[in-house]
């Protein structure tokens, strides 16, 4: 949801990478759902896993709830977004998350210096 809005907000002005430790096998129906009430479709994306390229490429690494396996390079801005988990969640249960989602990417384009929308 969060690489959703980025692109969304962001455009061609900011590139964005997802990629997780233990990446699901497919992206959370009820997120896809949530998206979808906000005009932003992430059915073509896929779960995977971060790569040591995506993070030597970004000036700015979000976590979400990773923990030890998180990995950490010198020189990155690290932000970690603890937020429920929306896996397994109903519909209406991650709509909050997805809101909450949404403010903080609205806040770290803000930082950037990137206008969003």
């Amino acid at each position: 949801m969060a690489m959703g809005f980025f692109q969304h907000l962001a455009g061609d002005r900011a590139v964005v990478y997802s990629g997780g430790s233990e990446p699901a096998s497919e992206v959370n129906p009820s997120a896809i759902a949530a998206m979808a009430e906000k005009g932003i479709d992430i059915t073509a994306e896929q779960p995977k896993r971060w790569t040591m390229d995506m993070l030597q490429a970004v000036d700015v690494v979000v976590s979400m709830g990773c923990g030890d396996s998180c990995p950490v390079l010198p020189g990155r801005r690290y932000e970690d977004w603890t937020l429920p988990d929306p896996a397994g969640q109903s519909l209406e249960s991650v709509r909050p998350i997805r809101d909450q989602i949404e403010r903080r990417v609205v806040a770290l384009l803000d930082t950037l210096g990137i206008a969003s929308g």
